[in-house]
């Protein structure tokens, strides 16, 4: 089972959360990936792009903050987070 963790926050706070799962047999960056393009989408947001300082991050600590560079439309908070909760080896 995979699991990833969606936040907004705006301020520090956190204003909307999301949980995506996916029990599928798919490679660790498919499901990430996955997982995101379907939060944004039931977000309403558009998918974010990964810069160097995302993709360091998230290989340190599997978890990563994506601020306004990553979009390129505006966005009414300060960073969309993602974060690895659960996953299958």
């Amino acid at each position: 089972m995979f699991r990833l963790w969606v936040k907004e926050c705006k301020s520090n706070r956190l204003v909307k959360d999301l949980e995506i799962t996916d029990p599928g047999e798919d490679t660790r960056t498919h499901k990430i990936m996955g997982a995101l393009e379907k939060a944004c989408h039931e977000l309403d947001l558009a998918v974010p792009i990964w810069l160097d300082t995302n993709i360091q991050d998230f290989k340190r600590t599997s978890k990563t903050r994506f601020t306004q560079d990553s979009f390129i439309e505006t966005i009414p908070f300060d960073y969309l987070e993602i974060q690895v909760l659960e996953e299958d080896y």
